[in-house]
């Protein structure tokens, strides 16, 4: 990356681009280039973004920084030859039947060069498993824990604030409830004005619970009553890998209650879709509703790491970045915009597919969701990946909870709001900077073949109704489906991935599989019956290992904002970018302050916490 100067005496005419071409050595290293600038003998100092490595004899165009549609480019046989070649790198594949499309590599060291992460990155679960001194416990790998306070033995090494919190309190009702707002999985909460035709619950068995002399009935037309629903889970084969442990897995209902004091609390769980089934109560038997609301969210965080984390961060961001390289030239100004929000995304699904997401991998050591289960969940969740459900306000809104008043202290959807809207205002900027008019998105060609590109092939599983559009005709449109891009790969992954720790480590708030069958009576549950339940000492530890590993920064990360490569050059757009940043400081001011005054600050959505990629 040093600089390297070369000079010639004669006038060149107007500089409209450069080749770089590394002579061959005896060794095939390879250079980063970071750009080439050029300055004129009027002075004229003219950049040249490269940000890319360059290998022997591989010959490089560079055309200068400033952004251009392809209908106003002069040089269109450039960008044809630059878009050929990225579409013989960047293929699709089908990893599975039915899943988002990915790319046609089956290791990390088959990608592009340029998308390969800069230093080797292991994400191997023993590895995670070492780093946190779990070996021992390894050894007794089948092995019942004997008591709840003997999960302390895998937890001490890597205390904080908030899964301390967690280990001290999570058998409260009401911190069951917060996490179904400001939790790892903030998605699932709905407002519930009808109940569901299988849920059991009744009037009598929640009057105790309702604090504010309302009947069900009443408390439902009030909107005081949500649900949390995993019917997801209905009919999905339990992990069968290890023919020695038989696990269970459940698709419940949870009611939720707000009360009086603004609380959300449980008041009734059922574990099965019959409408002969059991429903729990928290005035049952310690135990019962203690295993209940365990059932719950070993449910509830299986349904995180496949449908929340894995399809709807990690999976679509990949769409969108293959798409992106395959459809965008360098100098389209979408492309300059996109690039650092796909940094790494391809290497990482491309690592987890190799070692996590695989046969034998991490998920199937760990989660009750392993095996067969994986497929089975990604492709019921496909039904409802929806382009609007992408979209945040949305998305908050077809879930009944996007009242501030209606549901007070909900942070992920306040803090949410609040860098959805920052970033939309960004992309305004950008896009009205290059598209004079709605005919001008019409006319562009490379982002009409992006759009059709996500929508035929990278989710061509997604059902008709799906709504991903497979062309765009007017600029706010284009700042919709940008934003959502952006939104999807910075903000929504860090609100759902780098909290895994806090709220996943302490094992009995969310067990990644159960071991014994959910009860279908009351009173028959006691400690041991639970113990043999919950994860055996060998589950425990792939499960801590995991929520660790995947809860870390990046070295050197960059966060929302934060563009250390000059890929735009012209003043506007650097001075939108600079609005953009002075605004995320806004927000991150106003988020700091709010924590302040919390018991258990909210974090994950402060600007200066959202990376600006998937990229672990």
């Amino acid at each position: 990356t040093r600089p390297i100067y070369s000079h010639v005496k004669e006038i060149l005419g107007d500089i409209v681009l450069v080749k770089l071409e590394k002579e061959k050595l005896l060794f095939n290293d390879q250079w980063y280039c970071r750009c080439i600038n050029v300055t004129t003998p009027s002075g004229e100092c003219v950049e040249f973004p490269c940000y890319r490595w360059i290998a022997n004899e591989q010959e490089v165009v560079l055309r200068d920084g400033k952004g251009r549609l392809p209908q106003d480019d002069n040089m269109k046989e450039y960008r044809r030859m630059e878009l050929e070649s990225r579409q013989r790198l960047f293929r699709w594949k089908e990893w599975h039947p039915g899943f988002p499309l990915s790319i046609d590599a089956n290791t990390s060291t088959e990608l592009p060069v340029d998308i390969q992460f800069e230093t080797a990155k292991t994400v191997t679960s023993l590895c995670m498993i070492t780093n946190l001194g779990l070996n021992e416990l390894m050894m007794l790998f089948q092995s019942s824990w004997t008591d709840i306070a003997d999960f302390e033995k895998i937890f001490v090494k890597i205390k904080n604030t908030v899964s301390e919190h967690v280990m001290q309190n999570w058998n409260e009702d009401l911190m069951f409830g917060y996490q179904f707002l400001n939790g790892c999985n903030p998605v699932m909460i709905s407002k519930c004005r009808n109940l569901p035709d299988n849920f059991a619950v009744t009037q009598e068995m929640v009057e105790s619970s309702l604090d504010r002399g309302l009947t069900l009935q009443e408390e439902l037309k009030a909107g005081n009553i949500y649900i949390a629903d995993y019917a997801i889970l209905e009919g999905v084969q339990a992990n069968a890998t290890d023919p020695d442990t038989k696990q269970y897995l459940a698709a419940p209902f949870c009611l939720l209650y707000k009360n009086s004091q603004n609380e959300i609390l449980p008041i009734a769980i059922q574990l099965s879709r019959q409408t002969t089934a059991e429903v729990f109560l928290p005035s049952d038997d310690q135990y019962d509703w203690m295993l209940a609301k365990m059932w719950v969210k070993c449910s509830d965080f299986n349904v995180h790491q496949l449908v929340t984390h894995l399809l709807r961060t990690h999976l679509t961001s990949e769409v969108f970045a293959i798409a992106m390289y395959r459809q965008l030239s360098a100098v389209h100004p979408v492309y300059k915009l996109l690039i650092p929000h796909v940094r790494y995304t391809i290497a990482i699904n491309t690592a987890a597919r190799e070692k996590l997401i695989c046969e034998s991998g991490l998920f199937d050591k760990a989660n009750v969701t392993g095996g067969i289960a994986v497929v089975e969940v990604i492709h019921k969740a496909m039904k409802t990946l929806t382009y609007k459900s992408l979209c945040f306000p949305e998305s908050v809104k077809a879930r009944g909870v996007d009242n501030k008043d209606d549901l007070p202290n909900y942070y992920y959807r306040d803090d949410g709001m609040m860098v959805w809207e920052a970033v939309k205002r960004f992309v305004s900027l950008v896009v009205w900077i290059y598209y004079g008019s709605d005919e001008s998105v019409q006319e562009d060609e490379e982002i009409q073949a992006f759009v059709q590109d996500v929508c035929s092939s990278g989710m061509k599983y997604c059902p008709q109704n799906s709504e991903f559009p497979n062309s765009l005709k007017t600029r706010e449109q284009l700042v919709e489906y940008l934003t959502v891009v952006i939104f999807t790969a910075s903000a929504h992954h860090a609100a759902v991935n780098f909290g895994q720790f806090d709220w996943f480590a302490w094992v009995p708030n969310s067990p990644s599989t159960m071991r014994k069958p959910p009860p279908t009576q009351k009173g028959q549950v006691d400690m041991k019956y639970i113990m043999e339940s919950l994860p055996d000492r060998g589950r425990a530890s792939w499960h801590l290992g995991a929520v660790w590993a995947l809860s870390q920064f990046q070295d050197g990360e960059l966060f929302l904002g934060v563009y250390p490569d000059a890929y735009f050059t012209e003043q506007p757009v650097k001075e939108a970018t600079e609005t953009f940043r002075e605004e995320l400081a806004k927000v991150t001011k106003i988020i700091k302050r709010r924590n302040e005054k919390l018991k258990l600050p909210y974090w994950y959505l402060s600007p200066d916490r959202i990376p600006n990629s998937v990229a672990i």
